[in-house]
């Protein structure tokens, strides 16, 4: 071996331990990688952009607690129902019992269920405001998901403000049966008597927004708003494609898809959510309220 040789051998050598051990020094969680555009980034930049990618624009999943701080004005958040929690009426079990099921996500995400409800406000006009979380059993509608809902909307009637309902859901949770599926009929009366009232009802459909949610409460809205290429759909593609035996679009079941077919109004982009709610919320608002 040459001395160039041997020189460059032992500068390969040091380059290598010395990449290791800076990497041996980045803690877990300081970078991401989207996985649709492949940028490498600083997690605080994506949390800083509302956790939407700053290259694509790929709407990352985000906590109904981030969403609270994303849309409602500093201070105003007043929650309202935080003591609700499910109990097992029907004594389920799968692969785990459903009561121990649900202390595992209650620890897991410091919620007692699939909603965090309250009364806040958008650029200090009030709101009455549902955001679910779909960390907490993929924001699956339960009696305590419902419950919370329509007292909400029942307080926003009370006040005369308007109610928004951020959806993000895999549909009725199984594990309380027929319980879960009534509440698609309770939140639904809720909102026709607000709506009776002459007030505003605005659902915001995130990815995903499916099953009995999509059925019921999230598109009665006065103004349907959706996050760009959100999930939103009733049943699975795969159903959908065996019961009517047709192939369907690549883009079905997306928010462009349904916003060109009419179902929804307005596709915003989670940056530009708060300052559009106060759009439309200003146009809708009446001075007495």
């Amino acid at each position: 071996m040459s001395l160039s040789e041997w020189l460059l051998t032992k500068r390969n050598v040091y380059i290598k331990n010395n990449i290791r051990k800076i990497s041996l020094k980045i803690p877990d969680g300081l970078w991401i990688k989207c996985d649709k555009c492949g940028l490498l980034m600083y997690y605080k930049t994506l949390n800083k952009n509302y956790k939407v990618c700053p290259e694509c624009k790929k709407h990352f999943p985000t906590s109904s607690h981030d969403r609270v701080k994303q849309i409602i004005d500093k201070n105003s958040w007043m929650p309202n129902n935080i003591n609700l929690a499910s109990t097992d009426p029907l004594g389920f079990c799968d692969k785990k019992l459903y009561h121990k099921r649900l202390q595992d996500m209650q620890a897991k995400t410091g919620l007692l269920d699939a909603v965090q409800t309250g009364i806040g406000k958008i650029n200090n006009l009030p709101v009455a405001f549902g955001i679910m979380d779909f960390r907490f059993m993929g924001g699956s509608m339960g009696s305590v998901v419902g419950e919370k809902l329509t007292r909400l909307i029942e307080e926003g009637t009370n006040l005369r403000i308007p109610v928004i309902i951020l959806c993000s859901s895999g549909g009725a949770r199984m594990q309380e049966g027929m319980l879960s599926l009534m509440q698609m009929a309770k939140i639904s009366s809720a909102l026709y008597k607000h709506q009776r009232k002459g007030l505003l009802y605005i659902p915001i459909l995130t990815s995903p927004t499916t099953g009995g949610v999509t059925a019921s409460f999230a598109m009665l809205g006065d103004i349907i708003i959706a996050e760009p290429n959100a999930l939103i759909a009733f049943a699975g593609r795969r159903v959908i494609e065996q019961t009517i035996r047709e192939d369907l679009p690549e883009n079905f079941q997306t928010s462009e898809y349904l916003f060109e077919h009419g179902f929804i109004d307005l596709i915003i982009p989670r940056t530009q959510l708060k300052d559009q709610l106060y759009q439309v919320l200003s146009f809708y608002h009446k001075p007495h309220q």
